[in-house]
């Protein structure tokens, strides 16, 4: 006797209808696919998604870019100040002795002839330095009568007064300059101080 005529008849009926289910579900998958509509809404959401992913990272490197060209163009203008600071150092000299022989001429009692145009060239040639400092963007500072500024004046000595408020620019030694608003040389000046109570003032 085979296997088949051993098989209990409620054991064929099982196997029967699984086979059924199986054929039954095979059949239903076929018989509904995927809904185009949906798979294309999909799809067309996927792609919205990517392109504002892209859109996002391409802003994003926009704006690191423009910051580095800015910081860029910053630092070559820095760069190019500070060049011209360097040159402008060494012209600075150059007025210090015309202000210099001014003076001296100021003091002098007599300045008649020949020292009267000696006065008259100096006085061109520093109007002239000073002239091309300024085109160049240098201020000269007043200092005298103004309240003594750390990050702009360098004390050489006090004295002692009671004319001035205490910490006031008594006198200017040798001028300071800006350039283009930024400290290109300190002044050295003289600061009053008011004397010790009870002593006379100098």
């Amino acid at each position: 006797m085979t296997w088949r005529m051993n098989q209990h008849p409620s054991d064929a009926v099982e196997a029967n209808k699984s086979q059924d289910s199986g054929t039954e579900e095979a059949v239903e998958s076929i018989a509904s696919p995927v809904d185009p509509l949906a798979q294309l809404q999909a799809d067309v959401q996927s792609a919205k998604a990517e392109v504002a992913e892209w859109q996002d990272r391409f802003l994003r490197k926009a704006a690191e870019f423009e910051n580095y060209r800015k910081r860029a163009d910053k630092d070559k203008m820095e760069s190019m100040s500070m060049a011209k600071s360097s040159v402008l150092l060494e012209f600075l000299p150059v007025a210090d002795a015309c202000e210099r022989a001014l003076k001296i001429f100021a003091e002098s009692q007599d300045a008649p002839g020949q020292l009267q145009q000696y006065q008259n060239g100096v006085e061109l040639l520093y109007r002239q330095a000073i002239d091309a400092l300024g085109r160049t963007g240098v201020v000269a500072m007043q200092t005298e009568g103004n309240p003594f500024d750390p990050h702009l004046h360098e004390a050489l000595s006090r004295e002692e007064t009671l004319d001035m408020d205490e910490g006031t620019v008594v006198k200017e030694l040798r001028r300071g300059y800006l350039f283009k608003d930024k400290l290109l040389r300190p002044a050295q000046v003289i600061v009053s101080v008011h004397p010790p109570k009870g002593s006379a003032s100098k």
